[in-house]
């Protein structure tokens, strides 16, 4: 993965001291500015905190969503991205990834490629989007715990599902925004 995807820390600055998980809090170019707790990201004060997102592709050119588990505190029963997740404060981009594809799907072999990087808001958090894709012909095994259900679907059924509250809004937008980057 290109070193200029990774997070920048800059040196002697810890994580804050508060219980609970911590996140790095990073400007629009990707720099750590200072860590917060989830709680305090997700609040809707709006720290801007790294997330990663991984679309997976299989062979026959279809892509993997989830259905987001009922017990998630944000979008909980919605279609999303095959893999998300927050960067602990302290991990690279890549250790994100790559721990969030194994924990969501159970995926460890996976070369991924760099799409974006945007930032996101809603009405209750901010984030600096990463977005990457891979193709694999592992078959996932979705996380019961986060993951409802989890299956391919082509690009037309996704297209034809757009706009029908189906999805999550940041799945759409982001759907729209690479889409010639997935089928290419």
């Amino acid at each position: 993965m290109n070193e200029n995807f990774e997070l920048k820390y800059p040196e002697g600055l810890e994580a804050c001291q508060e219980d609970g998980e911590i996140f790095p809090l990073v400007d629009e170019e990707g720099h750590v500015i200072g860590s917060a707790t989830r709680t305090r990201c997700h609040g809707g004060e709006k720290p801007m905190h790294p997330v990663v997102h991984l679309h997976v592709m299989d062979k026959q050119g279809r892509l993997y969503l989830q259905k987001r588990a009922m017990n998630k505190d944000i979008q909980p029963g919605k279609w999303d991205t095959a893999v998300g997740g927050h960067i602990d404060f302290g991990e690279s981009i890549e250790q994100a990834l790559r721990r969030e594809t194994r924990e969501e799907l159970g995926i460890t072999d996976f070369e991924p490629e760099y799409i974006m990087s945007y930032p996101f808001e809603s009405s209750r958090e901010r984030e600096l989007v990463n977005v990457f894709k891979t193709t694999t012909s592992a078959t996932p095994t979705p996380d019961k715990g986060e993951i409802e259900e989890g299956r391919f679907w082509d690009i037309a059924e996704v297209e034809a599902t757009i706009g029908k509250e189906i999805f999550t809004p940041n799945f759409e937008q982001e759907f729209v925004r690479i889409k010639t980057a997935l089928i290419k």
